[in-house]
């Protein structure tokens, strides 16, 4: 054991020297976190302004009044809507004066042309200036509208269906009195979902993940050509030790790198939070593991470190930019099965999950992806034939 910390800590200590580690593991992923949200956040983010809508709707006409109603229930996080109802005329002088911006004018006789399946024309009037706030209303008015029609399509299939006087009557007393079915409530994002600056901050860690582990592993390549492996190997100790050192210090650098890359982006972004703190580090542990045993099949294949070093970017980036590192990824099928045993993509999904208030059970799919495929990569160094002195 006293072996292996003296390895260990020498080793670490030679790398945090090195200050291509340092640039590497932390400086180029926080810089290119940066640049990218800076880059990317005028796209991703949109401002909602302010809207008036002015709303018409007939004097008594009980479903017409499921419009205003729907639209008062609009406004909420980062939208705010004020409905002012007017007349039809008013309406649309309220909205070419400017002083509102959208009109939703309800017809006369809105219910009864309803009923009898007539289908009566709501006129939607956007002003100038409206963007993704008139959409937003026009789907509002077009779900009500939607459930309306189907509820009198419900009392049509009853008339079909032969339903007797009484019947018919309790049905259209359901839908004069049904109201408005649609409604605005603030919600947080399905599982496995991150924010843009949240995504972007757990790819970059992952993407560049897999070059600070290598600064440990690959050792192993450098040492053997500089002929220092084959002294360290007939040093009075187990051989396997110089390996688990090599391991240990990719580990080690792993998830020191990742912590400071989490934690950064937390403190840097705006509504980045990716959940408790231990289930987020059981993740991190995990997906160092991941990395880390792929840097033993690299070490075990390569002849020299410079193709040890080609073969771990060419790997950094074909998984990096397969699991997200730069923009999200989705596919089905063979592919996209393929693309879940990532473990870059594994960790982004994880970290998705954390951030909803996932707890160690809700990683379970993760947790299994990340373990099989370090369990897979270890084995594969054991078993790919290569140098004896290799591993």
């Amino acid at each position: 054991m006293r072996q292996l910390l003296v390895m260990v800590v020498s080793d670490l200590s030679q790398r945090i020297r090195d200050a291509s580690v340092i640039i590497f593991a932390i400086v180029v992923p926080l810089t290119l976190i940066f640049v990218m949200n800076l880059v990317f956040s005028g796209v991703s983010s949109q401002d909602l302004k302010p809207v008036t809508v002015a709303v018409s709707v007939p004097e008594g006409d009980q479903l017409a009044a499921a419009v205003p109603a729907a639209l008062g229930q609009v406004s909420g996080d980062g939208l705010d809507v004020t409905v002012k109802q007017v007349d039809a005329q008013e309406a649309k002088s309220l909205v070419d004066s400017g002083v509102a911006g959208m009109a939703v004018v309800v017809p006369q006789g809105f219910m009864a042309d309803l009923l009898a399946g007539d289908g009566p024309q709501v006129r939607v009037i956007e002003g100038e200036g409206v963007g993704l706030e008139g959409a937003i209303v026009t789907s509002v008015v077009n779900g009500v509208l939607a459930q309306l029609s189907a509820d009198t399509e419900a009392l049509d299939a009853g008339r079909q269906a032969g339903l007797g006087q009484q019947e018919l009557a309790a049905l259209r007393g359901a839908v004069e009195t049904s109201g408005s079915t649609v409604s605005w409530t603030q919600g947080t994002a399905a599982d496995e979902q991150l924010s843009p600056q949240a995504a972007l901050v757990a790819g970059q860690a992952g993407l560049f993940l897999l070059f600070t582990v290598g600064f440990g592993v690959l050792g192993l390549v450098q040492e053997r050509e500089n002929g220092t492996l084959a002294r360290l190997l007939s040093m009075p100790m187990r051989p396997e030790l110089v390996v688990i050192a090599k391991g240990l210090v990719s580990f080690i650098l792993g998830l020191v790198a990742t912590g400071i890359l989490l934690t950064a982006g937390t403190l840097l972004f705006d509504k980045v939070d990716f959940g408790p703190l231990p289930v987020v580090a059981l993740l991190v542990v995990m997906v160092v593991l991941a990395t880390t045993a792929i840097m033993f099949v690299i070490a075990k294949v390569a002849r020299t470190a410079e193709q040890a070093g080609i073969a771990q970017a060419i790997v950094a980036i074909v998984l990096g930019m397969s699991g997200g590192a730069f923009f999200p990824v989705t596919n089905t099928g063979a592919v996209g099965a393929l693309l879940q045993l990532n473990p870059v993509g594994a960790f982004t999904r994880g970290l998705g999950i954390t951030s909803g208030g996932g707890g160690v059970v809700d990683l379970g799919s993760v947790s299994v992806t990340l373990l099989a495929f370090t369990a897979v990569c270890l084995l594969l160094a054991w078993l790919l034939p290569g140098r004896k002195d290799a591993l």
